[in-house]
C-alpha cells in the first residue's frame, strides 16, 4: 500500500506576519516555515507590511518637513523608503518584467531575460518614469495639502501595492516556474478569501481617508480600487505572455498599484 503524507499542520497566527515581513520587506523576520498554509496565511497579511513600509515612509517625509527640508526632499526619501524596506527587489522585478514583457519574445525566452542581472532598456525607462511619478505626486500632496494628505497616500500606496499581491496569489492563478517565489504562494489564497480581503482593506483605506473629510474617504476608496484594477490587468497580460506568476511579476504588480494610487489620490 502506498503510504500518504499528511497534511501539513495549520499555521500558528506569527506563522503568516513573520511570512508576510519575511518575504515582502527587509526587516529581520525569520520565515519559521515555508509550506502552502503558511503561505496562504502570509499572503493574506500581505496588507499589514505593505502598512507598516506606508507608515515609516510617512514618517521619514513628516521629520523632514519638521526639520525644514522643503516638500520635494520629502516626497524623495518618502519614495525611497518602500525601496530601501525591500531592498529594491520589487522595483528591480517591475524593471526585469518590462524587459521580458518588452522583448516581444516566446514565454520561455522572456522568462530567460528576466532572470538574468542586468536590466535592459525597457526596465530603465520603465523605472525612470515610475519612479519619477511617484516622487511627483507626493511632492504634490505635500507641497499643497501638506503632511497629511502625503502621509495619507503613502500608506494607501504601500496598503494597496501588497493587497494587489494578495488577490495574484488566488487560486486559479498558476506560476511561471516550478521554483521560486512565484510558485511558492501562488494559487494558495482561496478567491472568496482574497475578494473579502480586499474589501475590507478598501473599506480600511477610505476609513483613513476620512480623517481627511468625505472626499477623502472617497478618494482614498477609488485610489485602492483603481490600484487593485491597473495591477489585475498586469497581472492578466503576464499570465497570458509567460503562462504564470513569478516574483519579478509580484513586484512589478506591487509597483503598478502603488503608482497607480498615488497618481488617484493626485487628481481632483
Amino acid at each position: 500500500m502506498t503510504e500518504t503524507t499528511p497534511p501539513p499542520p495549520p499555521p500558528a497566527p506569527g506563522d503568516g506576519i513573520r511570512f508576510a515581513f519575511g518575504t515582502l520587506t527587509a526587516l529581520p523576520v525569520r520565515v519559521a516555515r515555508w509550506d502552502r498554509p503558511a503561505a496562504r496565511a502570509g499572503m493574506l497579511a500581505a496588507p499589514l507590511a505593505g502598512l507598516v513600509v506606508g507608515l515609516c515612509a510617512a514618517a521619514l517625509g513628516g521629520v523632514l518637513l519638521l526639520l525644514g527640508s522643503g516638500p520635494l526632499l520629502a516626497a524623495v526619501a518618502t519614495a525611497a523608503v518602500p525601496a530601501a524596506l525591500t531592498r529594491g527587489l520589487h522595483l528591480d522585478g517591475l524593471a526585469d518584467t518590462a524587459d521580458g514583457l518588452g522583448s516581444a519574445k516566446p514565454a520561455a525566452d522572456a522568462l530567460r531575460i528576466m532572470k538574468q542581472s542586468d536590466i535592459g532598456p525597457f526596465g530603465v525607462l520603465t523605472l525612470l518614469f515610475v519612479l519619477l511619478a511617484q516622487v511627483a505626486v507626493v511632492y504634490e500632496l505635500y507641497d499643497s495639502g501638506g503632511w497629511a494628505r502625503g502621509a495619507g497616500a503613502a500608506v494607501v500606496a504601500g496598503v494597496a501595492a501588497r493587497l494587489a499581491l494578495t488577490l495574484a496569489c488566488r487560486a486559479g492563478v498558476p506560476p511561471a516556474r516550478p521554483e521560486g517565489l512565484g510558485a511558492a504562494v501562488a494559487g494558495v489564497v482561496p478567491v472568496r478569501t482574497a475578494v473579502t480581503a480586499a474589501v475590507l482593506v478598501t473599506a480600511g483605506c477610505a476609513g483613513a481617508g476620512g480623517l481627511l473629510g468625505p472626499y477623502g474617504a472617497l478618494q482614498h476608496a477609488l485610489a485602492a480600487l483603481a490600484a487593485l484594477g491597473a495591477a489585475q490587468l498586469l497581472l492578466r497580460h503576464c499570465v497570458r505572455r509567460f503562462g504564470g506568476v513569478t516574483g519579478d511579476v509580484f513586484g512589478a504588480l506591487a509597483e503598478t498599484a502603488a503608482t497607480t494610487a498615488l497618481v488617484v489620490l493626485a487628481l481632483g
